[in-house]
Formats: C-alpha cells, structure tokens, sequence
C-alpha cells in the first residue's frame, strides 16, 4: 500500500514515515499541496496523511482538488484542536482528522482502518447484495452508489454509510451506531462527525439536500434511508 505523507515540517514527515514503513507501507512525501498533486499525477497512492496549515497551497484547498476526481482516504493533520477545523476538513472531503501531537499508535491504527475502508469499499458485514429504494440503489457485489441509473460517485466512508442504511430500509440508527458501525471503533462524541457526511452524502443524492427524500433524519434518534 502506498501512503502520501504531506507536511511543510520535515521532521514530522520523517517520524510518520519511520512509523508508516515500520508497518509495511511504501512512503512519498511532500511538503506542500502542489507537490502532493504531483505526486498524485504520478503515483498509485492508496492513502493521504496531510497538513492544513501549509504554504503555497494548505490542506484544505488540497483536499477540495483531490476530491474532483479521487475517493482515496485522506487524513486531516493539524496542531489546531478546534471543532471548527475538524468540521471543515470533513465537509471539503476529508474521511477522518488527528491533532497533532498525536499517539504513533492512534495514527497507525486510523491509518489501517481507513485502508480496509477503502480496499473493503465499506463492506460493513458479510452479507451482499443489492439494497434498493425508489431509484436508490447500493449494490454491495460491485460496491457501486447509482442514483435513477447513473452512477454517484462517494467515499469509503459515504459508501458504509448509505450500504448500512439502504440495507435496512426503513431502520433508524442513531449516531453512535452508524459511527460505530463504518468506522468501527468506538463512538465519543460522533455528532459533528456523522453529520458532515450525511451532509455530503445529500449533496449527492437528493434534488434537494435541504428536503430530503432518501436520507432522513429523525430529531433526536438518528437517521434512516425511508423506504420509498
């Protein structure tokens, strides 16, 4: 597997690095946005680790061109803790967000999760198949989103997200469950978190994302595919 690690400090690059290769991955490194989409255009990268603050071009605006064409797994690095920060990276594509300093272990073991996302395409459980409502289909085989016959293109994590809630039509799952269920992991706080991809999920399937037909919200439990 190969891991793009993007930051303008050197010596945090050269720390993940030893971690990441530790592990077994192959490593490239930039130091800013443009030299991570030059590594993009020339490289199979599978997973992107990378800084926001950064010159030339940040993580955030970075994130937004990689997100035009690719739904690899991108981690957020930042030494900013707000929510506003992590909120942000989510909703410009982000699939996930550490704060640095960070535990080389939390990093290892959110770098291995996101890649059986990605390699799994959100396989969540071992039953497959073809999840339909109304012109929404998840088919769990050929691990495709199409909306009325056309394909939408989603991330790993959008991906778990609607293969869970398409495949119990009908089903609420509060916000714990669906965080616990793609991400598997435990669950702290997961609000910000599960409503950012939610958001990012209507952008892509509904007319309109402010009335929603497909994904639902019910105030105060969860959320839920409606069967149509």
């Amino acid at each position: 597997m190969n891991i793009l690690v993007c930051d303008d400090d050197k010596e945090i690059v050269d720390a993940i690095e030893v971690y990441l290769k530790n592990e077994g991955y192959d490593i490239y490194k930039a130091y800013d946005g443009i030299q991570a989409l030059d590594v993009l255009k020339k490289e199979n990268i599978h997973l992107i680790l990378i800084d926001i603050m950064m010159p030339n071009l940040d993580g955030m605006r970075t994130t937004m061109k990689i997100r035009e064409d690719k739904n690899i797994p991108i981690i957020i690095l930042s030494a900013k803790s707000e929510d506003y920060d992590k909120i942000t990276g989510l909703n410009v594509g982000a699939d996930d967000y550490i704060t640095k300093p960070f535990n080389p272990l939390e990093l290892i073991a959110r770098v291995k999760s996101q890649l059986r996302r990605y390699v799994n395409l959100g396989s969540l459980e071992k039953k497959t198949g073809v999840f339909r409502t109304g012109g929404l289909e998840v088919d769990d085989e050929a691990k495709t989103i199409t909306l009325d016959g056309e394909q939408v293109v989603v991330t790993p994590i959008e991906y778990g997200i609607l293969k869970l809630l398409t495949e119990n039509v009908g089903k609420v799952f509060s916000m714990d469950q669906i965080y616990e269920a793609v991400w598997n992991e435990p669950s702290y706080n997961p609000e910000n978190t599960v409503a950012v991809h939610v958001r990012r999920i209507r952008e892509k399937i509904e007319i309109n994302p402010k009335d929603p037909r497909y994904l639902k919200v019910v105030w105060g439990i969860g959320y839920k595919i409606e069967k149509i």
